[in-house]
């Protein structure tokens, strides 16, 4: 069983850092960029939140096409998602390019974390998670395939990051 990642998967808060002991480099990270528009903001020209929870489903199925497999192994299952969660550090504008970067963490047989965070030039601005599980069409829990398996655990922290 996979534990909560609020107990062990901390997310930065403003000013704080990664210890780089801790910190694991993956062999890759995935990075797509985004464009922030008028329609993606308020009466006050900052980010709408529920944006950060689309940008992650815009670059979770970037990553899959290009990355895992370019059909998301729809004749095989299902990708679920079983929790994702968003944390906002600093307030961003139309106008500006957000830069995401993922990785995957804790990639077990059946499911894995994709770990997310959102960049405008070198601030980081958001990050957050989502769990996937993996599950036939049927919606029954099933094992990845292993070339599957392979290719995410190429993202893969090897440990959780943690603040100082």
């Amino acid at each position: 069983m996979l534990s909560h990642p609020a107990a062990t998967l901390h997310v930065p808060v403003p000013g704080a850092t990664l210890d780089p002991a801790e910190a694991a480099v993956p062999r890759r990270t995935f990075r797509h960029t985004i464009d922030i528009y008028l329609k993606d903001s308020n009466a006050y020209a900052n980010t709408y939140f529920s944006r950060y929870f689309e940008w992650q489903g815009v670059c979770r199925e970037r990553w899959f096409h290009q990355c895992v497999s370019a059909d998301m192994l729809q004749s095989q299952g299902v990708f679920i998602t079983k929790r994702a969660h968003q944390e906002y550090l600093h307030e961003t504008f139309p106008f500006e390019s957000v830069r995401c970067e993922l990785n995957t963490w804790e990639v077990r047989q059946c499911s894995f974390y994709l770990v997310f965070q959102f960049h405008v030039g070198t601030r980081l601005v958001a990050n957050g998670y989502q769990q996937i599980v993996f599950a036939s069409h049927d919606k029954r829990i099933q094992r990845l395939p292993e070339e599957v398996l392979a290719r995410v655990r190429e993202y893969e922290l090897a440990v959780a990051p943690t603040l100082n």
